[in-house]
């Protein structure tokens, strides 16, 4: 191997080193993985809490369905009567 050669390779083994340090750095680093998990919890919270919200709002409108599907039966058997007598 030439001299160049050599430097190359030193040079390229100091990067590889480095990103293996910074890995190593980011995963002993548990604030920010902490706080990454915390973030990641409260967006899987919140998106749940808005299906909550929506399927409470389809609940609440079942009721008034059921009247209306009443009223509608009612007055058709009405109708119905009428037109028969």
């Amino acid at each position: 191997m030439t001299q160049p050669e050599i430097q190359q390779e030193i040079e390229e083994t100091r990067e590889r080193l480095g990103q293996t340090v910074e890995e190593l750095a980011a995963k002993a680093d548990l604030k920010a993985r902490a706080r990454a998990k915390t973030a990641e919890v409260k967006a899987r919270a919140a998106e749940a809490s808005g299906r909550v919200r929506q399927s409470q709002a389809v609940r609440r409108d079942w009721p008034l369905a059921m009247v209306a599907t009443g009223i509608l039966v009612i007055g058709a058997a009405l109708v119905w009567r009428q037109r028969t007598t």
